[in-house]
């Protein structure tokens, strides 16, 4: 019989898709179960790896003491041999010891390391996928890094009725994702660029993208439809795998585009993806002024510029992303035989 295990990964969207090939991995030999947050946690629907979700609403219905002991009573019932802390706050490692759970795993850097039974070296200029992965005590492979998500029949059906609606339930498209958390994320020339792209737009995001997504609209007319806020998360996932290519910040979609593994062109600012977070589908790009002496200026980007410029997103033209993703869309040629 198969031990149970817990990966408990409450952090952001991208974090949580990063972590399904360490879960993978843990489901080669045992039962693995995720604590996950009220956002992300239905992106591991159907996800054969997991064997259940456990919401934890840590900021809501969970928060405070009580939350905290509704949630390690829950996992002591549970049972678990290990867990893989692959968010390492101090709450989440304490989550862990007073579940009882004896393997508690995670990064020697973390905040919580101090309640762990085992330390794993955070390799700072190695992708975050592979360094979760390492959590397993297996080595990364980079055939086993690239993250996967399942959309069901639900999103496929929900999918189909937005195209339907749109006009382009037959139409190639091209998808953008324009928004950010971070304000200096954000490139500000996405309705330029449409103007340089032919066919059908996607525009992908959360609610809060409508007012950027309205802007890309007025530019584009027709050509492009606004799906931001239309749909659920690992719907937006089955959206963007069906897309020619996906341009984007370096926010969450990107990390969807590498789970359904699309053509994607990233556009990275202030941050860096040396910070190990770039796109991991077979065929991507990046594009980054890497000549600016102030960038990197933080691990997620700041709400503002700290110099006033914001240079890292202001100067990296339209036609530069266009030629970018028209490179990104040529097939590559088929290797030639010797002679």
């Amino acid at each position: 019989m198969l031990e149970r295990e817990v990966v408990i990964q409450t952090s952001f969207i991208g974090d949580t898709v990063l972590t399904t090939p360490l879960v993978a991995e843990l489901a080669k030999r045992a039962k693995v179960d995720v604590v996950a947050a009220p956002r992300s946690a239905p992106l591991l629907a159907n996800h054969p790896a997991v064997a259940s979700v456990i919401v934890y609403d840590k900021g809501g219905s969970d928060g405070g003491i009580g939350g905290f002991v509704r949630m390690a009573r829950q996992l002591h019932d549970n049972r678990y041999a290990a867990a893989y802390l692959a968010q390492g706050s101090m709450r989440s490692a304490a989550l862990a010891r007073v579940a009882g759970i004896k393997a508690r795993i995670g990064f020697e850097t973390s905040a919580g390391r101090r309640l762990y039974t085992s330390r794993v070296p955070y390799i700072e200029n190695e992708h975050h996928a592979a360094r979760l992965f390492r959590l397993s005590g297996a080595e990364p492979e980079p055939s086993s890094l690239r993250p996967r998500l399942f959309p069901g029949d639900v999103e496929r059906t929900a999918v189909d009725a937005l195209l339907r609606e749109v006009g382009a339930a037959n139409e190639p498209f091209v998808a953008v994702a324009p928004g950010s958390i971070w304000a200096t994320k954000r490139w500000p020339h996405y309705p330029e660029l449409i103007d340089q792209v032919g066919g059908r737009i996607a525009i992908v995001g959360a609610g809060s993208d409508r007012e950027l997504a309205a802007r890309i609209v007025e530019s584009a007319g027709s050509r492009a439809f606004d799906a931001t806020g239309k749909l659920s998360l690992l719907a937006s996932a089955e959206l963007i795998g069906r897309a020619r290519a996906l341009v984007t910040n370096d926010s969450a979609p990107l990390h969807l585009a590498s789970a359904m593994n699309t053509p994607t062109l990233a556009i990275f600012g202030p941050t860096v993806p040396a910070f190990g977070f770039g796109p991991l589908a077979s065929r991507s790009a990046v594009l980054g002024i890497d000549t600016l002496a102030c960038r990197p200026c933080d691990r997620h980007g700041p709400q503002r510029c700290p110099l006033g410029h914001w240079r890292c997103m202001r100067e990296i033209t339209p036609r530069q992303v266009a030629t970018a993703l028209e490179e990104l869309l040529t097939p590559s040629p088929p290797p030639t035989s010797p002679p």
